[in-house]
C-alpha cells in the first residue's frame, strides 16, 4: 500500500483507487501498487566523482571485500560506498549530507574509517603508485623523491594542532614524499608547530621497506638544510638529501628544479575541496583523506592510459 499526493484529478499510475480523502485542494490517494523491481534503466544519475568500469575493476582487487569470521554478510554495494567516499572527498560535504541516492552515510563512514585504521588506504595508494610507474615503463620503486610540507588550518573539530609561526597558521602540517612523476609515496600529518626538519623524519620513517631499499636521493628546499638532518638521511636511508635553494639574484616567482614536482602534487590534492582545510578530528582520518585523493588522481590516469 503506497500513499500518492496529487493536486490533479489524475492518479500517478493507472491503478484502481482504493480510497480517496480530500483535505482542501490536496487529494491523498491510497493506491494498491503491485510489487515490482526497479529496472536498471532507473538507476541514479552519475556524479563526476563516480568510478567508471575500468577504474572500478582496477581498485576492486585492492579492497577487503571478502569478509571472514562471524557476523552478518556484507549486503551493501561496495562500489557505491567507494563512490560516496570519493564524492565527499571531491565536494567537501559533511558525511551526513551525502546525497540520499548513496548508501546510508553511517555505513559509508564506517568503511572509510575502518580503512583508515587498518591501513587499506595506504596499501591501495602504494599498489596504484607501483602500477602507474610500471605503466610508464619505470621500476615500481623509485630511486629518487622530493619532500615538502604544507601548513593547513584546522576547524573546531578538534584533535592535534599547533601554530606555525613562519606561515602564521594554526593547525596541522601535511608532510609528503613524492616520486619524480609526482605520485604520492607517503604522507604524515602532524601539528603545525613541529619544524619541517623534524617532521620530515616521521614521513621518511613511514616509507615501506621496498621503497627505502631503492631510494638513493631526495630533494628538498632550504628549510631542510640542517647538517643533522643530512647525516640522519644518510645513516637511516643510505641516501643523499640535496637542497634546492633559490638563486641570490632571483626576484619574484621562479620555477625551481625538482621542487616544482612536489608543488604540483599539492596542486593536484588541492582540487579536492575536502582538503581546503583539515576538517578531520583524528590524524588517521586526515591522512586517509589525502590517500583517497591521491588514489582518485592515479585511478584517472591509469584508466585513461589503458
Amino acid at each position: 500500500m503506497y500513499i500518492a499526493l496529487s493536486y490533479s484529478s489524475k492518479p500517478f499510475v493507472n491503478v484502481t483507487l482504493a480510497e480517496t480523502k480530500v483535505f482542501g485542494k490536496l487529494e491523498v490517494r491510497k493506491q494498491q501498487i503491485p510489487n515490482r523491481e526497479v529496472p536498471l534503466s532507473q538507476k541514479r544519475a552519475t556524479y563526476t566523482s563516480d568510478l567508471n568500469d575500468a577504474e572500478w575493476q582496477r581498485i576492486k582487487p585492492l579492497l577487503p571485500l571478502d569478509r571472514t569470521g562471524p557476523g552478518r554478510p556484507v549486503e551493501i554495494d561496495m562500489r557505491e560506498v567507494v563512490n560516496a567516499i570519493f564524492y565527499r572527498i571531491q565536494t567537501g560535504c559533511q558525511w551526513r549530507n551525502l546525497p540520499h541516492d548513496f548508501p546510508a552515510s553511517g555505513s559509508v563512514y564506517y568503511h572509510y574509517r575502518k580503512w583508515c585504521l587498518d591501513g587499506t588506504w595506504q596499501e591501495m595508494n602504494e599498489a596504484l603508485r607501483q602500477q602507474e610507474r610500471e605503466q610508464r615503463d619505470r621500476d615500481s620503486e623509485p630511486t629518487a623523491g622530493i619532500v615538502d610540507s604544507q601548513s593547513i588550518k584546522t576547524t573546531e573539530a578538534g584533535g592535534p594542532r599547533g601554530y606555525d609561526a613562519a606561515k602564521n597558521v594554526k593547525g596541522r602540517k601535511r608532510h609528503i614524499v613524492v616520486d619524480t612523476v609526482g605520485n604520492l609515496l607517503e604522507v604524515v600529518v602532524h601539528a603545525a608547530n613541529i619544524q619541517d626538519y623534524d617532521g620530515v623524519k616521521f614521513v621518511l620513517n613511514k616509507l615501506s621497506a621496498a621503497t627505502k631499499d631503492k631510494l638513493q636521493k631526495l630533494w628538498a628546499d632550504a628549510i631542510y638544510n640542517k647538517q643533522k638532518l643530512l647525516d640522519w638521511v644518510h645513516d637511516n636511508l643510505d641516501a643523499v638529501l640535496e637542497i634546492v635553494e633559490r638563486s641570490p639574484e632571483q626576484q619574484g616567482f621562479e620555477v625551481l628544479p625538482r621542487r616544482w614536482v612536489v608543488e604540483r602534487t599539492f596542486a593536484w590534492l588541492g582540487r579536492y575541496r575536502c582538503l581546503s582545510k583539515d576538517y578531520e578530528h583524528t590524524i588517521a582520518s586526515s591522512e586517509g583523506t589525502i590517500y583517497a585523493a591521491s588514489i582518485r588522481t592515479m585511478l584517472q590516469r591509469l584508466a585513461a592510459n589503458c
